[in-house]
C-alpha cells in the first residue's frame, strides 16, 4: 500500500467516524435531556464514562449530541459560505474592474473586523438561536476562499482555450459554467472541508459566550459554559471530555481537508 492509498483509507475512516458521531447524536437527542437527581455529579465510571452533571444527565450522551449538532451546523454554514465564495470570486474576476473593486473592498472589510466580534453582532441582531449562529458564521467565513477562487479565475482567463472560446462568440456565463467551473471544483471542495473546523469552533465560541444556541440545547458551547461554575468544586469531567472531543472533531476535519488537498494535487499523484 503506497502513501496515496493510505491517505485515502485514513480519510475514509475519518468520514465514517464523523458520520457515526452525527447519526448517534441525533438518535440520542432525547436521552441527552433526561435528568435523574439520584445520580447527579457522579465521577467517570463504567456506567457513565464521562460522568454526570448537577442534574444527573449523562455527559457522554450530551457530548455526542452536542458534537452532532456542531457537525451539522458546520456542514450547513460551510456549504453556504462556499457558495458565496464561489459566486463572489467568479463575479470579481469576470464582471470588470468596478465589480472587482467592490467585491475586493467587501472582502477587505469583512476580513478587517475580528471574526468573533462580527459573529456576535450578526447573531445578536438576528435574535441568536440556531439561525442567528448559522447566518453569522456563513456571512463571515467566505472571504479567504473567494480570494482563492478569484485568483484561479484570473489565471484561467489567460488560458488559450478560454481565449479561443471568447473568439468563438461564447458568452461569459457559458465560458464560466462550461470551461471554468470544472477546474474550480477541486479548490472549492477543499476550501469547503477546511472551513468546517473554523465553523465548528466559532459556533462553540459564541454559544459559550451566550450569543449562540439557546441554553436548552445540549450544544458543546452550552455544556462548556455551564461547566465553568463547577470546575472550582472539583467537577473536572464536566468540561474536560466535551472539550477534548471538540478538539478531536476539529482535528479530524482539518486532517480530512489536508488529505483531500494532497490527493487532488498533481504533484502527489505518484506517491
Amino acid at each position: 500500500m503506497n502513501r496515496r492509498k493510505m491517505m485515502i483509507l485514513l480519510a475514509g475512516l475519518s468520514i465514517l467516524m464523523l458520520a457515526a458521531i452525527t447519526v448517534a447524536g441525533q438518535l440520542l437527542s432525547e436521552a441527552a435531556m433526561v435528568t435523574d437527581f439520584s445520580r447527579k455529579n457522579l465521577a467517570p465510571c463504567l456506567s457513565y464514562p464521562f460522568g454526570t452533571d448537577w442534574m444527573g444527565r449523562d455527559m457522554f450522551v450530551r457530548t455526542i449530541t452536542g458534537l452532532s449538532m456542531s457537525i451539522r451546523i458546520g456542514l450547513l454554514t460551510a456549504a453556504i459560505s462556499a457558495v458565496i465564495a464561489f459566486l463572489m470570486g467568479i463575479l470579481a474576476a469576470t464582471m470588470g474592474k468596478i465589480a472587482d473593486g467592490l467585491i475586493i473592498g467587501l472582502i477587505d472589510l469583512v476580513m478587517g473586523i475580528p471574526h468573533i466580534l462580527l459573529l456576535v453582532l450578526i447573531s445578536f441582531a438576528l435574535g441568536k438561536g440556531f439561525w442567528g449562529v448559522v447566518t453569522g458564521i456563513a456571512l463571515t467565513h467566505w472571504t479567504s476562499l473567494a480570494r482563492l477562487i478569484r485568483g484561479e479565475v484570473l489565471q484561467l482567463k489567460q488560458s488559450q482555450y478560454i481565449k479561443i472560446a471568447e473568439k468563438l462568440g461564447q458568452g461569459k456565463l457559458t465560458i464560466t459554467l462550461k470551461h471554468m467551473t470544472p477546474h474550480l471544483i477541486p479548490q472549492l471542495f477543499v476550501g469547503l472541508v477546511l472551513m468546517f473546523p473554523h465553523a465548528i469552533l466559532h459556533e462553540a465560541s459564541i454559544t459559550f459566550l451566550g450569543f449562540g444556541l439557546s441554553p436548552e440545547q445540549p450544544a458543546i458551547g452550552v455544556i462548556l459554559s455551564e461547566s465553568m461554575k463547577y470546575l472550582a468544586m472539583g467537577k473536572w469531567w464536566l468540561a474536560l471530555f466535551p472539550g477534548l472531543f471538540l478538539v478531536f472533531v476539529v482535528l479530524l476535519f482539518h486532517f480530512m481537508g489536508s488529505t483531500i488537498s494532497q490527493l487532488l494535487d498533481p504533484a502527489h499523484a505518484h506517491q
